[in-house]
């Protein structure tokens, strides 16, 4: 099933497949990957990140629906009978009621309550006695729900249906979002190549933005092994190999990857080293030279000897096979005439 799914989404991002070896003997070929800890640790932080982002969808969903609640239970009965007594508009027709709009009296009152808690509050804060009861009283996690509230009975009635959609909504995201993240995250660690040859490396990482380079022996500088609290806790390192030209980055400007490679969490680091800096000195004291130079030649060509590597007495002798073939010839033509 998820080789399946895998395959969908590396044909939907458009994931190159395995980078071809770089330049060096087939034989000498080497390939490292990340350390399984570091699949680990990045499955830990998706996880953290969906538990958060589920709290948060639930804790608003629960929020709302209490809101919601409230303003149902405080709002009167649609079908309560009418009040007893009501004042007859002068002019009118006998028995006419005066019966305001309900949302501008909610909004009046509420207006009317937040202006006078906002003045009690400044009146205490000038004349240095504590707050009011009833400004004590809808402060922090209370105060919070009231003003929800208060901005609920503002709403029309459609705006919740509104509101249980988006919750709907968000839920749904929640769930579909899952399988594509944690592909992604599997394929950030499955898709690190990191190849070895006896002549140069190549590396290549990332899911969104693949990042591929290519080092040559010839230029590479320094091999350094890092390691952090949390690396050491899971046994991986990071190797970061320096190439001519790189030199040191400015303060605050970070170092030009164009000069540094990475092997990034790797649970072999000594071994990457050590093999780096083995081929890189068999690199250098055996001479190989410029790698195109060999590539270039052809299989079967063949190097003509030069005179000077001749020995002296084999030059001498064919001089005299030389001149009697000449002496030869001459004879041969003076009896032909």
């Amino acid at each position: 099933m998820y080789e399946r799914f895998a395959a969908l989404v590396l044909r939907w991002l458009k994931l190159p497949p395995e980078p071809h070896p770089p330049f060096g003997a087939p034989a000498s070929l080497r390939v490292f990957r990340a350390g399984r800890n570091y699949y680990r640790l990045l499955l830990a932080g998706w996880s953290v990140a969906q538990a958060f982002a589920l709290a948060g969808i639930v804790f608003w969903a629960v929020i709302l629906i209490g809101v919601e609640k409230s303003i149902r239970t405080e709002q009167p009965s649609e079908t309560a009978p009418p009040p007893t007594s009501a004042a007859v508009q002068p002019g009118g027709p006998a028995g006419a009621v005066d019966a305001p709009a309900d949302a501008n009296q909610r909004l009046e009152k509420w207006k009317a309550s937040f202006e006078h808690n906002v003045k009690a509050a400044a009146t205490g804060a000038e004349s240095g006695s504590p707050p009011a009861k009833k400004a004590r009283r809808i402060s922090g996690w209370a105060g919070f729900k009231q003003t929800l509230v208060e901005i609920g009975r503002l709403l029309p009635a459609w705006a919740f249906l509104l509101i249980w959609a988006l919750k709907i909504f968000s839920f749904l995201a929640y769930l579909i979002q899952i399988p594509f993240t944690y592909a992604v995250l599997r394929f950030d660690y499955e898709m690190r190549w990191y190849m070895v040859t006896d002549r140069s490396l190549r590396l290549r990482h990332g899911v969104w933005k693949i990042s591929e380079s290519t080092m040559s022996f010839a230029n590479i500088q320094q091999v350094v092994v890092t390691q952090g609290p949390l690396q050491r806790l899971l046994g991986l390192s990071d190797v970061k190999v320096t190439s001519a030209g790189g030199g040191t980055a400015h303060p605050g400007k970070p170092e030009k990857d164009m000069h540094t490679g990475h092997f990034h969490a790797v649970a072999n680091a000594p071994e990457i080293r050590d093999l780096i800096v083995e081929r890189l000195q068999k690199f250098r004291t055996g001479g190989l030279g410029d790698p195109d130079e060999h590539h270039d030649a052809p299989a079967t060509a063949t190097i003509a000897p030069q005179p000077s590597a001749v020995a002296p007495d084999a030059l001498a002798a064919a001089r005299e096979l030389l001149e009697e073939t000449r002496t030869l010839r001459r004879t041969c033509e003076n009896n032909l005439t």
